[in-house]
């Protein structure tokens, strides 16, 4: 966003993106090749970003007979359920799986059978207050109601989590508040709201954009990088969602020439290059920046998920056990390899007490406004906009200010002196601040390189932004 311009070091989250899949009986073994020599015995590895393209693949190729698939990050190994019931006879795509190494499951309920259940929580109830998740760890729907849900309406969510029958749904009681929050990381401002912008991407006519959460898109009309200042980016308010089938908003630089480079602001100068947009997948270990509570660390933990916030009902989300709070709402999640993940919505919780997170799919967010991200995209700033890295490089510098006092965990009030500061910046850096609508998904006082409070496994980004066990 700053045109300003000067060199600083840069953190490499290893380059690639998930690799393009073809038919499964022919790819998957290569696809999935382990890490020792395929001729040695013992179980197969895969790495994360692989096992996100595998599980949409697979889903494919299974059809109704797919009931979810997650990844354990211990034995980095792809887990695949199956509804036998739905296997007509030798299934040659689950031989050549388990050949491959994926582990194959067999379960009660197939992904069909979830995601009605979830249509009938989402038309008998949906009460302000409660959120729910495919689980394929467990095979299950989880149901979460926050403290506002009491009384007729947790008596309506159980009533009607006991009729979907035994073993498809649990329900569990949050001690947080789900919402959005209008604050965000390296913050852009739009009258008296504050978001932040999530990652720097590549309009269809080729000019440059960004995503941030739904809820700030539909708030205010225009974005600036100073509270008070001049517009630097205006919403495109035929695709900005929220409530609704998602929580994304694009929105374009004002001044097409602007140099938008395909990187995050982890703070203290540094930056993590983002070269593709990935799938979530359960279990997959992720990281979000927020302007709040800086860098944290997590996991997916639900799919397809459906918050009814006070202000409507978004469904399509991604669920994880990041921490956030307050501000860090419209940051980018993303994979210790560069793959931009998701954008925050909201959640419960903060940072102390843990709690539950949602942010919207990048990929569908791109699929509904017409952007590309990455070397196909925001990376394309670069060609757009002519040197995007090298503005990133200078203005994600300036950002550090709001990144430094994100990553150690500053007040809302410290925070937007911080962000104001250097805000554009990491808007221009693509750095991971959008609307912190959803903040309350929260980061807490995690900063670059602080193991994350959930006692997940945690892979630290370190003070270079350096992704690392």
């Amino acid at each position: 966003m700053s045109h300003k311009r000067a060199t600083k070091r840069k953190a490499f989250i290893a380059a690639g993106g998930v690799a393009a899949l073809g038919a499964a009986a022919l790819i998957l073994p290569n696809a999935m090749a382990s890490q020792t020599e395929s001729n040695q015995a013992g179980p197969k590895t895969l790495a994360a970003r692989d096992a996100s393209g595998l599980a949409v693949q697979l889903q494919k190729s299974l059809g109704e007979a797919f009931a979810g698939a997650y990844y354990d990050s211990g034995d980095k190994q792809l887990v695949v359920s199956v509804d036998g019931q739905q296997i007509q006879g030798d299934n040659n795509v689950i031989a050549q799986a388990e050949q491959a190494g994926v582990e194959i499951r067999e379960v009660d309920n197939s992904w069909s059978e979830l995601k009605a259940g979830a249509a009938t929580l989402k038309k008998q109830a949906s009460v302000p207050g409660t959120a729910w998740a495919l689980d394929p760890r467990t095979n299950k729907i989880q149901v979460t109601a926050d403290s506002t849900v009491t009384g007729e309406n947790w008596d309506t969510v159980e009533s009607t989590v006991k009729s979907l029958g035994a073993g498809m749904a649990t329900v569990k009681k949050s001690a947080g508040t789900f919402k959005p929050f209008l604050e965000g990381g390296d913050a852009i401002f739009g009258g008296g709201a504050r978001c932040s912008a999530g990652f720097n991407v590549t309009n269809a006519d080729g000019t440059p954009g960004f995503l941030t959460a739904g809820h700030c898109g539909v708030v205010e009309p225009e974005w600036a990088e100073e509270e008070g200042g001049a517009p630097i980016g205006t919403v495109d308010a035929e695709t900005a969602t929220f409530p609704g089938v998602g929580d994304f908003a694009l929105v374009k630089y004002n001044d097409p020439a602007t140099q938008a480079a395909s990187t995050v602001d982890l703070g203290n100068g540094q930056t993590v290059n983002i070269n593709a947009a990935g799938e979530a997948t359960v279990g997959l270990q992720v990281f979000r920046m927020g302007s709040t509570t800086g860098l944290a660390d997590g996991q997916v933990t639900g799919l397809d998920a459906t918050v009814n916030y006070p202000e409507g009902t978004v469904t399509g989300l991604i669920q994880t056990n990041v921490c956030a709070e307050p501000g860090d709402s419209g940051g980018s999640l993303f994979t210790q390899d560069g793959q931009a993940i998701g954008l925050t919505s909201g959640g419960s919780g903060d940072c102390t007490v843990g709690g539950e997170t949602f942010f919207q799919p990048v990929t569908t967010a791109l699929a509904a406004v017409g952007a590309t991200i990455g070397e196909g995209g925001a990376g394309a700033g670069e060609q757009a906009a002519g040197g995007a890295g090298e503005e990133a490089a200078g203005g994600a510098g300036d950002a550090a200010g709001a990144g430094e006092q994100a990553a150690g965990g500053a007040g809302a009030g410290e925070e937007q002196g911080a962000a104001a500061a250097g805000a554009g910046e990491q808007a221009a850096g693509g750095a991971g601040d959008a609307g912190d609508a959803g903040a309350a998904a929260g980061a807490g006082d995690a900063g670059v390189g602080q193991e994350q409070q959930q006692g997940e496994d945690h892979q630290g980004v370190d003070q270079q932004g350096n992704a690392g066990q």
